[in-house]
């Protein structure tokens, strides 16, 4: 029996587009696949992986983020390992997102109580010091 399954059914099984793991293929987050016929077969397993590309970009991790984790392994340093290099190098830009959200929701709760007449009088526009 032929476990190998089409692009088709490999994106209808995963929730995403066909053209999304051709994409992910394109730059090497999916390795290219085995062909028959010239139509590309995929192991069952490519499944988990896009899985793991799935939550590893609700994560807010990079393609690049999620290139390098799926090519870890025990021989070049571990997987667990790479895990906690990739969330060590990202942690300060969602903590600089995160300082950043906080600045604009207070300024848009100053501009949700505005009476001001005029732009030009509104100290919500003034520049900062």
């Amino acid at each position: 029996m032929n476990d190998e399954l089409s692009i088709g059914e490999v994106a209808r099984r995963a929730g995403i587009r066909a053209s999304a793991i051709r994409y992910y293929e394109s730059i090497g987050v999916l390795p290219e696949p085995e062909r028959a016929a010239g139509r590309r077969r995929y192991p069952p397993e490519v499944l988990r992986t896009l899985s793991i590309i799935a939550a590893a970009q609700r994560a807010g991790l990079s393609l690049g983020d999620i290139r390098e984790l799926l090519g870890s392994s025990a021989a070049n340093g571990g997987v667990s390992e790479r895990v906690r290099a990739i969330a060590q190098r990202r942690l300060p830009d969602l903590d600089a997102l995160i300082e950043r959200a906080i600045l604009v929701r207070g300024w848009l709760q100053a501009a949700s109580e505005c009476r001001c007449p005029r732009l030009e009088e509104c100290p919500l526009f003034e520049e900062a010091d």
